[in-house]
């Protein structure tokens, strides 16, 4: 009784972890690899059709997935194995490949690929990768599921945009890593900082802009503000002063102008984090205040009176691409400039000097100034300084955007949203007693 007693008590403290650990390590790796390549046969077989030959399913898959273990794992380091088992099952899908391309010749060898990738997923997992075959696994996942919205996708996107986007590759991947990370001059003047800052403000700028061309001609006045304010408020502002002379009603489009001018802070205040968190940190409060406030203005004054149909869509911005070689390059001129501009304005005029340099570049564009900003505080400028700056500078292109509104505006964006966005661009300035 007292034996068995004793054999209850150690069964009742003997726990799941206990088993875990008497389990041999190569448990969880078979695990793996078979739980992973049985999700990709489980994709392959819903993908099959009745009507043609296809290539593997949920047991086919998984026999190859723990074949690439296998091999792996006798192979014991040695890359021959491996080859030899990477050889024999490409045959074998050239051999599958070749029999549905002669049922159907407009076939594809999705499936093929798949079960080679199952293969080296397996034998990765045995390298004890389980990380990087996981996160590999998952990926392709996504792509075989996901091939109804990446077909539609590419329809979306027209061939000029893939080749822009391989532009962005280029100042970032190809350009950047050569650029010399070092000071030159007295002025310290670092390429490779120069360069960062141009792909920051070129990479946040083509997001805007690539979601504005997806979205297209389905895309509403107030989404063409979001994105315009964060790809170029000037440019937003200039087109949808134009457009208002075609499409009405007219405060419906000054109401966008004030939202684009919004979003702008959005924009700033995300450089300024990214590039100087202090100095972020200093205009958070009063950039969101001011960014909800052009909005919420925008937005009360976009819902007064009726609204047509017509009104309520807006064809492309007409924006220029900013991935654009030529414009990274001016904006890394213009960034320079700025930053001597900055150190000589403050050496020989004092706060006050930067204060109307601020003012006069805002009346152009307000970012090379501000990233400019960004490097000098705290080095040769204060970071309350630097921000009294900023805020001089974006209610200067506020108020240049006002007059734009009232050059090229209708009659009703002429009276009423260029005073308003000069009024707010004034506004904008108590800020000032605040940072």
């Amino acid at each position: 009784f007292l034996a068995g007693k004793a054999v209850d008590a150690s069964v009742s403290t003997f726990h799941f972890s206990d088993i875990l650990r008497m389990a041999p390590e190569s448990l969880l790796p078979i695990f793996i690899t078979l739980i992973l390549s049985f999700l990709i046969g489980l994709e392959r077989e819903e993908r099959s059709s009745d009507r043609y030959y296809n290539f593997g399913g949920v047991r086919t898959f998984p026999i190859i997935g723990l074949c690439g273990y296998l091999t792996a794992r006798l192979s014991d380091g040695q890359p021959y194995l491996l080859c030899a088992g990477v050889l024999v099952l490409g045959f074998l899908l050239a051999l599958s490949y070749r029999k549905k391309m002669e049922i159907s010749p407009a076939a594809g060898m999705t499936s093929e690929v798949s079960g080679l990738f199952t293969y080296l997923m397996g034998a990765l997992i045995c390298r004890q990768s389980l990380w990087e075959a996981t996160t590999l696994g998952v990926i392709v996942l996504l792509l075989l599921e996901l091939k109804a919205s990446l077909e539609a996708l590419v329809k979306k996107i027209p061939l000029l945009e893939i080749f822009t986007f391989t532009r962005f590759l280029l100042i970032t991947a190809v350009i950047l890593p050569i650029v010399p990370n070092r000071d030159f001059t007295m002025l310290h003047f670092n390429p490779f900082h120069t360069w960062l800052i141009v792909i920051a403000i070129s990479g946040l700028s083509y997001a805007a802009y690539a979601l504005e061309r997806l979205v297209g001609s389905k895309r509403s006045v107030v989404l063409a503000a979001i994105f315009g304010g964060i790809y170029s408020s000037t440019s937003t502002t200039i087109v949808l002063a134009k457009r208002s002379r075609l499409e009405k009603p007219s405060h419906l489009f000054s109401g966008a102008i004030l939202i684009a001018s919004g979003f702008m802070y959005f924009r700033l205040a995300a450089l300024l984090f990214i590039f100087n968190l202090k100095l972020g940190m200093t205009l958070l409060v009063p950039f969101l205040t001011l960014a909800v406030l052009f909005c919420l203005v925008g937005g009360l004054w976009m819902n007064l009176g009726p609204k047509t149909k017509s009104a309520d869509e807006a064809g492309p911005l007409e924006a220029r691409n900013p991935l654009e070689l030529q414009s990274a390059f001016v904006f890394a001129g213009l960034f320079t400039v700025m930053g001597v501009l900055t150190m000589y304005t403050l050496q020989y005029l004092g706060s006050h000097g930067i204060f109307v340099l601020s003012f006069l570049t805002g009346l152009t564009d307000v970012d090379p100034f501000v990233m400019s900003l960004t490097q000098s505080s705290g080095d040769v400028l204060t970071t309350q300084m630097a921000a009294k700056a900023i805020i001089i500078a974006a209610a200067s292109n506020n108020m240049i955007k006002g007059a734009y509104s009232a050059i090229w505006g209708v009659d009703g964006v002429r009276k009423q949203g260029s005073l308003m966005m000069i009024g707010l661009a004034c506004l904008s300035l108590l800020a000032l007693f605040f940072v």
